[in-house]
């Protein structure tokens, strides 16, 4: 019996011209063009986030103490965050306002950005402007003007007590200071939220539209098979946003306590707290502990809600 060698002369080509191509590869020198357009970004990220987070780390293990001056102290600041009653009452009290706050939010924008996409609704540009323009308020300004509005003897809400003869609304009282707040914030963000589901929903193929009305299906059967499906990633996304900014609450309490400072303490939230700490305490260590334990827990939400949306999409 008689073999071919010409599939083995065909292989030891084959590989030698592979191996000759690995040999060329290596000898070539790299490319770094790119790295021409991404170096001042990472340069500016690298000063603006990284530099400021290792900083605060640094902070972090040690304190400053009246002997001995400043100290490393390992873990033992954040074992004191999670043991510090105002900490923990101002981490409950952004909690709460998230749970209620971020929903009613998103539904209200959710629902003006369908009636807006809907093609029903008479003036629907001049609504859309009306309902953006408080995110274009300065948030100073924003949460200035409500807390004169609440005030129960210059602002609206003391000129309608006068005139139901009764103290019927009461936004500067304990129970309601926070409902108050709340207030501010989704009459600021409504707009910009309102905003990314719009932009979702024109992203939607006509084609389905018109393959849904040839099915026979009405507005809301359209709303729940089309539009929302179409809107979980912009969902998902709006959902993040305010997460983050419900932890960051910061800009209404700390204005309003001017206004109100026997409701609103010096630590009525973990971003209040941390600023008090740092700039009226002088514990600089322990008030970047609370930032970086606040951001570890926003992030580590955030990446839940994240994931929970992608997987919603997949299915």
């Amino acid at each position: 019996m008689t073999t071919s060698t010409a599939p083995l002369a065909g292989a030891r080509q084959g590989r030698g011209i592979a191996a000759s191509t690995v040999q060329e590869r290596r000898r070539s020198p790299r490319d770094w063009r790119g790295w021409i357009f991404v170096g001042p970004f990472m340069a500016v990220f690298a000063l603006t986030f990284l530099a400021p987070v290792l900083y605060s780390l640094f902070l972090s293990v040690f304190q400053t103490k009246l002997i001995g001056g400043t100290q490393f102290v390992g873990l033992d600041n954040y074992v004191q965050a999670f043991t510090d009653p105002k900490f923990l009452e101002g981490a409950g009290r952004v909690t709460l306002f998230l749970a209620v706050q971020v929903p009613v939010m998103l539904t209200l924008a959710l629902a003006a950005a369908l009636a807006i996409d809907s093609r029903r609704l008479a003036g629907a540009s001049f609504f859309r402007i009306g309902l953006f323009l408080p995110y274009a308020v300065p948030g100073v300004v924003a949460v200035l003007m409500w807390g004169f509005i609440y005030s129960p003897r210059m602002g609206l809400t003391g000129n309608i007590n006068d005139l139901l003869g009764a103290d019927v609304l009461a936004p500067f009282s304990p129970p309601w200071i926070l409902v108050a707040i709340g207030n501010i914030v989704t009459w600021e963000f409504v707009g910009y939220n309102m905003l990314i589901f719009y932009a979702a929903l024109r992203t939607i193929p006509e084609e389905l539209y018109e393959a849904a009305a040839l099915d026979g299906a009405g507005q809301f059967r359209t709303v729940r098979s089309i539009k929302l499906p179409a809107l979980r990633g912009a969902i998902t996304i709006a959902t993040i946003f305010s997460i983050i900014g419900s932890f960051q609450l910061f800009n209404e309490p700390n204005i309003l306590r001017s206004l109100a400072p026997s409701l609103i303490s010096t630590y009525y939230t973990p971003n209040m707290y941390a600023y008090n700490l740092s700039f009226l305490g002088q514990q600089v260590n322990y008030a970047a502990t609370i930032a970086i334990v606040m951001g570890v827990a926003t992030a580590v939400i955030a990446y839940v809600v994240q994931l929970r949306g992608m997987r919603r999409e997949q299915r």
